[in-house]
């Protein structure tokens, strides 16, 4: 199982960012490699479509947990172009003090169809484009 653990500070409060980023489908407005965010929800389960930016596809991910309180949900990828297989994945906002926190992103996985330094690099990156955005918007 390959694993990819990033994390980034910022200099506002955590329920800020978890105002900008904890909604699942929130994820269009804050990651630029996300056009659309379509949410849906059958037979107890929530599942989010995610058009991806420059019409490469779309990703389908199923909500796991979500919990406001310590600002944190994961979700599994159900399908997509990503080179990965048995994908989990969690985000979480850990306040720092009153005017800071660190958001943390991880996952666990099986590469796909590419060596494994390769699917953690792909990850990885998508990642970083995430928490480069968040810096622009929120500054760090």
């Amino acid at each position: 199982m390959s694993k990819v653990a990033t994390s980034t500070k910022l200099p506002v409060s955590a329920d800020v960012v978890w105002n900008t980023i904890g909604g699942f489908s929130s994820i269009a407005g804050w990651h630029p490699g996300i056009e659309k965010s379509v949410e849906t929800k059958e037979a107890g389960k929530t599942e989010r479509t995610l058009s991806l930016a420059g019409g490469v596809g779309t990703v389908v991910e199923r909500l796991e947990t979500h919990d406001d309180a310590a600002r944190t949900y994961s979700y599994s990828v159900v399908s997509g172009p990503l080179p990965v297989a048995d994908y989990t994945a969690m985000i979480k906002v850990i306040p720092d003090g009153a005017m800071s926190c660190t958001v943390e992103w991880t996952s666990d996985f099986e590469p796909k169809g590419i060596p494994e330094p390769d699917a953690v690099a792909a990850i990885r990156q998508v990642y970083e484009a995430g928490f480069e955005n968040l810096r622009k918007v929120f500054g760090g």
